[in-house]
């Protein structure tokens, strides 16, 4: 039996005080992971073994989750950001950081994608609402597994490959892509223009939450054997 990648994939943490300490990430992506040939393992936001992680797993999943504090990307807070996490910032900048030196393909959801642009020297919208010509509705009330607006992918692209030249996914999210950073591309975007694919040298980042629809959208899950594509890993 061929030995499965091993995937690490990047947690939240509980903004309540008597729960600080809880480290998690929705089944899901784990789920779906297992489904394309991975071996998924959760990864606790330890700064101090973040390096040590990157070097034992094959590749990295940085999962959904809150705003990536401004000052990443050289900006101050504007009305309209999220809550942030500075300690799960630390740790998946040193996280990513380790996994790219080591050449490892790195996967970025929602978060994880904007995490990716702005790791990669780009910037963000901290409000998508308060940008002109947004229109589109980003943060679709419906629950999973409800498709949202329609994605249009870039021909050649890795997303193109596997979703095709459009598909419609799903859209929970109210920060984007603005500056986009000189190592990636855009492959994917909706249709008032905001960005919705990055790819890069063994980087693949969306926009959209593949993990919540696989399951009944059976297309979604192109997603991840896209990213399996990078580890040239059968699916």
């Amino acid at each position: 039996m061929p030995v499965r990648p091993l995937i690490g994939l990047s947690t939240s943490q509980s903004s309540d005080a008597l729960s600080r300490g809880v480290n998690g990430t929705p089944r899901r992506y784990a789920e779906a992971v297992q489904l394309v040939g991975g071996l998924p393992v959760l990864l606790p936001n330890l700064v101090e073994s973040a390096a040590e992680y990157a070097r034992r797993v094959d590749a990295v999943l940085l999962t959904g989750g809150v705003d990536a504090h401004p000052r990443h990307y050289g900006q101050v807070p504007r009305r309209g950001l999220g809550e942030v996490d500075e300690e799960r910032d630390a740790f998946e900048l040193t996280l990513y950081q380790a996994a790219r030196a080591l050449g490892k393909p790195v996967l970025g959801i929602c978060r994880g994608m904007q995490l990716l642009n702005v790791f990669e020297g780009g910037t963000l919208h901290q409000h998508l609402p308060d940008v002109p010509g947004v229109w589109v509705d980003h943060a679709q009330v419906a629950r999973p597994p409800i498709l949202g607006h329609e994605i249009a992918f870039s021909p050649g692209s890795l997303l193109e490959r596997v979703h095709g030249r459009s598909a419609f996914l799903n859209s929970y999210h109210h920060q984007g892509v603005d500056l986009v950073a000189p190592t990636l591309q855009v492959t994917a975007t909706a249709p008032d223009g905001v960005v919705e694919g990055l790819e890069g040298d063994g980087l693949l980042g969306v926009q959209w939450h593949p993990e919540m629809l696989f399951e009944r959208h059976g297309h979604a899950l192109g997603t991840f054997t896209a990213f399996m594509k990078l580890l040239s890993v059968p699916s």
